[in-house]
């Protein structure tokens, strides 16, 4: 985040919400900034004050502090933004094209690698896919999609929005503010927030994913059904899509990966939980010493006045505050009554592995004991990860030793994620707790023994001796 005073002559101040320490330097007046970014690793400045030109300063150690300037290559065209995609390419967008640029910092110019000419109303970019979206034509609900690599800006193919309802006017109908661009699963979607819903008999807005592979064309794949109506807001947290509802002051949740109703084309979501508030927030009060001793206030939470930026920062204008919205696992367990579906939720988050294993003997204790046939179902999917990392280990071993080398690019070791969860986790958290336990008939015991046991047979894992020790 920049905060530029005067025009920079009394100062920028830099910082990002995991900087100690944050960049602070002085820049000429020379007008208002409309855009200002680093590149990345903050070699470069770009700043744009003009509809035609962009401004640079190195910040490299020994180099020149001098600005260099680079002017739009299309006749007419304006500026519309710029975008870094490395710590020395950058792409202008202006309403006539994209120009993507190199810039030599010693040379203290820029040289131009590409271009294309096309309408432009509105850009996006997504860092984290190094994809800019363009919206063109009248309505602006086509989407023009380019990826940029190494010095190589390719374009993909372009697709359509579907809009709500046939369009009463010739304007802009598909706006900025109702898209989202971000990764989930390791894909890019292109999220759509659709206001009212094609089929009029349907109540409330949904979130259409667009799948935009880097290869062929973009599909519509996911509909997230809101059944509500109202002012929204998206953040992507975890591979967990976060849709906020001003209204209301609530947010909902949804996982594609959960199975949901596929209709032969697209596959229909509700929400994971019931709609629920993010934490409330304390701002401490700022101020000399004595006056520090009053209590916090509390912020105002969905508020209008905040900012949503992709893929989990909320930013409040009016408190100057910035966020990273995070999930907390342990409360869902609560929330989700349905074992398995906890369980396939839980399975496909960062760190999951002690709040799976806190289930695992929530559904052994006494005051809320599941039955069996639940208790194999969590069984068969805590090993069915389990078998999938130990196959990708032997995989692995298995083409080391065939003399493939460790720098193969085909060749990475597996990693192991919170979700494998092996027979020591299983012992040490579970089992050997359960067991131990004066009040457990004896029977049920060794039902859920022989169960767990049961399960990695079925997946072809060798049982460790503990757990027959155990039996």
């Amino acid at each position: 985040v920049f905060a530029v005073r005067s025009g920079g002559a009394t100062g920028v101040v830099v910082k990002g919400p995991d900087d100690r320490n944050p960049i602070s330097f002085r820049m000429e007046d020379k007008g208002e900034v409309k855009c200002i970014k680093f590149s990345l690793e903050n070699k470069i400045l770009a700043v744009q004050r003009t509809s035609k030109t962009v401004d640079f300063s190195n910040f490299i150690p020994d180099s020149s502090q001098l600005e260099y300037t680079q002017e739009c290559k299309t006749k007419n065209a304006n500026i519309l933004g710029f975008c870094w995609t490395s710590s020395t390419e950058i792409v202008f967008i202006t309403d006539q094209g994209i120009e993507f640029y190199q810039v030599l910092p010693e040379k203290r110019n820029l040289k131009l690698l590409k271009s294309q000419n096309i309408n432009v109303n509105w850009y996006m970019y997504c860092p984290e896919g190094a994809v800019i979206l363009l919206s063109t034509t009248v309505l602006g609900n086509v989407l023009q999609p380019f990826y940029f690599r190494a010095g190589t800006m390719s374009k993909l193919p372009k697709f359509e929005i579907e809009l709500p309802a046939v369009p009463k006017s010739t304007k802009l109908n598909l706006s900025e503010r109702d898209i989202a661009m971000a990764t989930i699963y390791g894909q890019l979607y292109v999220l759509f927030l659709r206001h009212h819903s094609r089929i009029s008999n349907s109540t409330g807005a949904e979130v259409v994913l667009y799948h935009l592979p880097r290869e062929g064309a973009c599909k519509k794949m996911h509909i997230l059904k809101l059944n509500r109506t109202g002012k929204f807001a998206l953040n992507v947290v975890d591979n967990l899509v976060v849709v906020h509802h001003q209204d209301t002051e609530t947010s909902v949740i949804f996982d594609i990966k959960l199975r949901g109703e596929f209709d032969g084309t697209v596959t229909f979501h509700h929400p994971v939980l019931p709609a629920r508030s993010i934490q409330p927030y304390q701002i401490p009060v700022a101020g000399p010493a004595p006056v520090t001793s009053q209590s916090p206030v509390p912020c105002k939470l969905y508020s209008s006045s905040w900012i949503v930026f992709q893929p989990d920062i909320i930013i409040s204008a009016s408190q100057g505050y910035l966020w990273n919205l995070q999930v907390k696992l342990q409360p869902i367990v609560n929330l989700l009554p349905d074992k398995g579906r906890l369980m396939d939720f839980l399975l496909q988050r960062k760190e999951c592995k002690m709040v799976i294993l806190s289930v695992c003997s929530q559904m052994l204790s006494e005051s809320d004991r599941a039955t069996l046939p639940v208790i194999a179902t969590v069984f068969d999917k805590l090993n069915h990860e389990y078998k999938k990392y130990l196959d990708a280990e032997q995989s692995y071993t298995t083409a080391l030793e065939a003399g493939q080398s460790r720098s193969s690019p085909l060749l990475r070791r597996p990693v192991r994620t919170q979700a494998v969860i092996d027979q020591s986790d299983m012992y040490t958290h579970v089992l050997s707790v359960f067991t131990e336990k004066k009040d457990m008939p004896h029977k049920f015991v060794i039902a859920v023994l022989m169960e767990y046991i049961r399960s990695l047979n079925q997946f072809q894992i060798t049982v460790q001796h503990y757990l027959h020790e155990l039996v």
